[in-house]
């Protein structure tokens, strides 16, 4: 899940001190020392963890494999049992999904399949869970208040406004679910009946999370927090674009919602009768909210457009970490300066760990993986290729990683999974207690190759950002992009399109033609010298392009990937394209087309260092 442009107003995200709030009750003090516990004594947690997830799955026909049974000392499951990916278990993943009921991964039954938000060979990789992974869950997300309160008071004096959304779930041949991790929790008894707390008391109503219409469940959840605004306390999504997602809704359909607001009645779009019977608890008739309404969403100004509505927000939840940090100064200029919290760290192979400096600059984040929540162990990489070997002797345990390192994650679940390479690359940036605090670096896939090329998505990311600081002066900002690696042309090249927000005097006003162009070459100069080498010696690459969409573009990509079975909640803008229908959808929306100029700086020695 698993990371940070120029901030205008930095010292709004600065962190408090913990001592600016006291701790919220004894239960709070209860979870924080559960978490010292755990971050003090490391090593043997995971000792623990390891020998429980042996000695349970001892006789699974995976293990049974690899000669492991009766023995549950680290030593012997290093030597024995491989390190391993999606692909490499997929046929015994595949027999679970087809009806086969033995013993192969877990010993207790698999309950679901969770789909990742990541694919394989096209399809979405489907993660084996036992019923208890609930119960740890469960426990993971019950310290993220008690590590909040300590930064941030009163927080039970009011509510939360968060947009959360389930995704209509799928049966396999075999008869189980498969559905996303965020669905399965949101579905399930944890959630649905959970006793009432003040920390957790959001203004969306259960029926409109689990409506599995993603046009009811927004419109309940807004019209919702629009009544409730005074009481909004924290505005937030599960990523930063679900968040921005939410605030172009707004834009959209403010007219309908006052209307609402006015006559205290749901619109006849909504017509989940649960939806509309929850809402009806809530919507009462207040032409004094829907005047204020009209009025500040009809000025075509939406800087600040959060605090403005929701007045009492203290910060926004939502992780703008890997992929999603290049929401935040469009997040910045909707909440005006708000700070972001980046809370938790977790994916549908396993919940990993948090953030214990919740309120921390996004640039800073790191998070802290709670030792009970699996067995760890990072595959160290190559400083130089920045790639890791998969040599299985090198695998360090949690315990014994080294700061400033970089690792790739390998997990060992309860639920089936051992030494399961996650394909998330993380730092290593500093301890709590004998835990170490990893930065989520990237996702290890190359996003874009024309040859002997490959750019990674944290490069195309920083090469995005030092384009966009070109369009600031004239009062624009990159709002959304992706990639697409054109080999139509000979010789092929790098086509990036961009969606645009232009605000203040120039708002609505078309970027010069002449700044584009020289954007494209700046993306290029930021990239590494065997792509400046292609570009310049070799001529294997032509000049990039920019091509900007027009607004609402990748909603509509996000709408496409929906209707073909993505996750509202897990749904990230992919950062390279190549399924013919999206690019064909992105060509359809382009508005103006620019290319390089001329080419990057290359030299043989005398160039940069990359």
């Amino acid at each position: 899940m698993a990371v940070m442009t120029d901030m205008p107003a930095a010292t709004a995200l600065r962190a408090p001190a913990p001592a600016t709030a006291a701790v919220g009750s004894e239960k709070d003090a209860e979870k924080l020392r559960f978490i010292e516990e755990m971050t003090s004594n490391v090593d043997a947690v995971q000792e623990r963890v390891l020998a429980e997830i042996i000695a349970r799955n001892a006789e699974t026909e995976y293990l049974a494999r690899y000669g492991v049974a009766g023995a549950t000392e680290r030593a012997a499951f290093r030597a024995k049992v491989p390190v391993v990916t999606y692909e490499d278990l997929q046929p015994d993943i595949q027999r679970i999904a087809n009806g086969d009921r033995s013993p192969i991964l877990s010993a207790h039954p698999i309950s679901e399949f969770l789909t990742s938000s990541g694919t394989s060979a096209g399809e979405r990789k489907l993660m084996p869970t036992i019923k208890e992974e609930l119960d740890r869950r469960q426990l993971l997300y019950s310290l993220l208040m008690p590590v909040m309160n300590q930064y941030v008071a009163g927080l039970d004096k009011g509510k939360a406004l968060y947009f959360l959304f389930v995704k209509s779930e799928t049966t396999t041949p075999g008869g189980l679910t498969a559905r996303p991790v965020l669905t399965s929790y949101y579905k399930s008894e944890h959630f649905k009946n959970r006793p009432y707390d003040p920390y957790h008391d959001y203004t969306s109503p259960t029926a409109a999370i689990l409506c599995a219409d993603a046009f009811q469940s927004m419109y309940a959840q807004m019209v919702c927090g629009l009544c409730q605004r005074h009481d909004v306390l924290r505005v937030g999504a599960v990523f930063a674009s679900g968040l921005l997602r939410a605030i172009r809704f707004l834009q959209l359909h403010w007219e309908q919602l006052a209307d609402d607001i006015e006559a205290g009645s749901l619109n006849s779009r909504v017509t989940d009768p649960s939806v509309r019977e929850a809402v009806a608890a809530i919507l009462r008739a207040d032409p004094e909210l829907a005047r204020f309404i009209r009025a500040e969403c009809s000025r075509g100004d939406w800087a600040g457009i959060i605090t403005r509505v929701w007045p009492n927000t203290k910060y926004l939840d939502v992780i703008v970490t890997g992929a999603m940090q290049q929401y935040i100064p469009t997040l910045e200029y909707y909440s005006g300066g708000l700070p972001m919290a980046c809370t938790m760290y977790a994916s549908s192979e396993c919940y990993f760990g948090l953030n214990l400096r919740p309120m921390c600059h996004p640039s800073e984040v790191s998070y802290t993986i709670m030792p009970n929540m699996g067995y760890f162990e990072f595959l160290p990489l190559d400083e130089a290729s920045g790639v890791a070997s998969g040599d299985a002797a090198q695998l360090v345990d949690l315990a014994h990683v080294e700061a400033g390192r970089d690792y790739e994650l390998v997990i060992t679940t309860y639920a089936g999974l051992y030494r399961y390479r996650v394909g998330d690359i993380l730092r290593v940036t500093r301890f709590h207690n004998a835990a170490p605090q990893f930065r989520f670096v990237r996702r290890k896939n190359v996003l874009l190759s024309i040859e002997s090329d490959k750019t990674d998505e944290a490069e195309l990311q920083r090469a995005v950002e030092r384009a966009s600081a070109l369009l600031r002066p004239h009062g624009a900002a990159v709002v959304e992009y992706t990639s697409h690696a054109c080999t139509k042309s000979i010789p092929g090249h790098y086509v990036i399109y961009w969606e645009l927000l232009t605000k203040g005097p120039q708002s609505g006003q078309a970027v010069d033609g002449d700044v584009l162009e020289r954007c494209c070459l700046e993306m290029e100069e930021a990239l590494n010298s065997v792509y400046r080498q292609s570009r310049v010696a070799d001529r294997s690459i032509g000049p990039l392009e920019i091509l900007v969409v027009r607004s609402g573009t990748f909603e509509e990509l996000m709408d496409y990937a929906i209707s073909r079975g993505a996750s509202i909640n897990q749904y990230k803008v992919p950062r390279c394209v190549s399924f013919p229908p999206i690019v064909e959808l992105l060509d359809s929306r382009v508005v103006s087309r620019h290319s390089s100029p001329s080419p990057p700086h290359w030299a043989p020695a005398a160039g940069r260092s990359d």
